[in-house]
């Protein structure tokens, strides 16, 4: 394995039985990212809902999200994750805006032409969600106005919140009529070793 500090991404089809699919996921999370063995990997849910994978006394961080039909797991070595995913879908998106997101965001998707306000809509709901979840408290205590960065191309790179420069979040392509957020809590290359890169990367796999 690379000492990248890397954010692995599962997305996996769930016609039915999600919870099963989620586990399945999280195990081979578990089984790619701390090189141990199916048997030897352990996971399940914390009270508030957290997943939680362990092998032994070792511990990865991840995260999980369901939209129609799909279900994604995110994990990383080196410091808190957090994923959120969506499918495309007519909304009011400019009038769900100014009801739930901060002035300037909302101000931001206003000037953009009607037909591309639903996916930013998408983008900044999916990034506020999953940075609520990178930082352990999804979207409680105004979540919802927590300001993110104006998604921008390459929309897979991961970008500083306006406020709060140690989370950042992106946009990574996932499959059609998808719309997925990754974040991460922490400067790159937290945890056991050295820093050796100065970003985060993050890979997709279809299952």
């Amino acid at each position: 394995m690379s000492g990248r500090d890397t954010v692995h991404v599962w997305v996996s089809a769930a016609p039915g039985g999600r919870p099963e699919v989620a586990r399945r996921l999280l195990r081979r999370a578990g089984c790619t990212l701390l090189g141990r063995a199916e048997r030897e990997v352990g996971v399940g849910r914390r009270p508030d809902g957290r997943p939680w994978v362990r092998a032994g006394a070792v511990s990865l961080p991840v995260s999980v999200s369901h939209a129609e039909g799909v279900v994604v797991v995110a994990a990383r070595r080196t410091g808190p994750v957090g994923v959120d995913v969506e499918r495309r879908r007519p909304l009011p998106a400019l009038a769900l805006a100014h009801r739930w997101y901060a002035p300037p965001e909302a101000a931001w998707l206003g000037d953009l032409p009607d037909a591309a306000r639903v996916e930013a809509f998408l983008l900044l709901w999916t990034a506020k969600e999953a940075v609520g979840k990178a930082l352990g408290r999804g979207l409680r205590a105004g979540g919802l106005h927590r300001l993110m960065p104006v998604p921008e191309h390459p929309r897979e790179l991961l970008r500083p919140l306006p406020d709060r420069a140690g989370v950042r979040v992106g946009h990574p392509g996932c499959g059609a009529g998808l719309v997925l957020a990754v974040a991460v809590d922490g400067p790159p290359g937290v945890g056991p070793g050295p820093a050796v890169h100065a970003e985060v990367e993050v890979s997709v796999r279809l299952e």
